[in-house]
């Protein structure tokens, strides 16, 4: 004979039970990180740590036999490192805002919402900010898989000595916003050239008569939405409480494959977490073979490179600069003998970073 099913409110009292030591248990667990921040300024040691996070995901979601999942549990010790990281020491962020841009987006995705977040006016005010320690960190975008690279970004390695620490990967859901939640209003639509870009035959079929306006970004043009009723923004969803708009129409992107990928940037190279990837930058002259020469010491070694981009370089006419992303660490031996080889073929080189790989 079956067994009555227990009441609900019996049931909600065992979960109220273990909601309690869960608190509990993220004190105590608060307690030895501020030991561990105290025993790191002792020991002159970096406060931020992004392997350990990597390592802590992992051998969570491997002994993790549900029915919790994955996905869920990473996003809940996301914000468990965060706010334990604040205890240690405030993490100041600069990126490229303002804020509910999709950079602000993957400012949170990847250092949680105790971080303290900056925004910025442009890519070189990130990196000055974090090249002269008003920021430990600085988050900017690098490419789109519709519209291609930021080449703002890419220039600005050209001459920093700043290193990529992790990178970031976001999927871009685009959402028409405008005050009055009425469509027949609009007369201008705002964002970005990159959103207008990506959601083209949307509005060319549903906004046939709207003038499409370039603004410096998508929160931009949600400010300006919040002030005009005639106008609409291309933005985030997370814009519309900011900004106090309505939600016209979701997933408005042309290609349902849309992600940006943003890079972390700090002053020091991440240590080795097993699935790794390493950003080189490097100078040749324009000449046949060249470029065959400076990748042939990867290919011997079965390095994948799995993206090379390619800029002139400013100081000198008919030279250019190559932007290169391998599997691997710089520790690692075939890694490091190859990009030996590959320095002695240069006119210029530097290891940007290795990094973990986004998942």
């Amino acid at each position: 004979m079956k067994k009555n099913p227990a009441p609900i409110e019996a049931l909600r009292g065992r979960i109220d039970a273990i909601d309690l030591k869960i608190l509990n248990l993220l004190n105590s667990r608060a307690k030895l990180v501020i030991e561990i921040g105290k025993a790191k300024s002792r020991e002159n040691r970096d406060f931020y740590a992004p392997e350990r996070e990597q390592a802590i995901y992992r051998r969570l979601t491997e002994q993790n036999n549900g029915p919790f999942p994955n996905y869920a549990l990473k996003h809940v010790f996301r914000e468990i490192m965060s706010a334990s990281l604040s205890l240690e020491k405030p993490i100041k962020i600069a990126f490229l805002g303002p804020m509910a841009t999709f950079t602000h987006q993957a400012c949170i995705k990847y250092f949680g919402l105790s971080g303290e977040f900056v925004p910025k006016k442009d890519v070189a005010d990130v990196f000055d900010d974090v090249e002269k320690g008003r920021a430990d960190f600085g988050v900017v975008p690098i490419e789109n898989t519709i519209e291609g690279v930021v080449s703002h970004t890419l220039d600005m390695f050209v001459s920093s000595q700043l290193k990529i620490c992790a990178e970031v990967m976001i999927e871009v859901s685009l959402t028409l916003l405008n005050k009055t939640g009425r469509i027949s209003d609009i007369v201008k639509v705002c964002s970005h050239p990159n959103p207008l870009a990506q959601s083209r035959n949307w509005l060319k079929n549903n906004l046939p008569n709207a003038v499409l306006f370039d603004v410096s970004s998508t929160a931009q043009a949600a400010q300006m939405a919040s002030e005009d009723s005639s106008i609409a923004a291309v933005a985030s969803i997370a814009a519309a409480p900011l900004y106090d708009l309505r939600v016209l129409e979701k997933n408005i992107e042309d290609n349902a494959n849309n992600y940006t990928r943003f890079l972390v940037i700090g002053k020091k190279t991440g240590k080795r977490t097993g699935s790794d990837k390493t950003s080189l930058v490097f100078a040749i002259k324009d000449s046949p073979g060249a470029l065959y020469s400076m990748l042939k010491p990867f290919a011997k070694r079965n390095i994948n490179l799995t993206k090379i981009e390619s800029r002139p370089l400013k100081t000198k006419a008919w030279e250019y600069v190559f932007f290169v992303d391998l599997d691997g660490h710089i520790t690692d031996r075939k890694v490091k003998e190859s990009v030996a080889e590959l320095e002695g073929l240069c006119s210029f080189l530097r290891v940007l970073g290795s990094y973990p790989k986004s998942k």
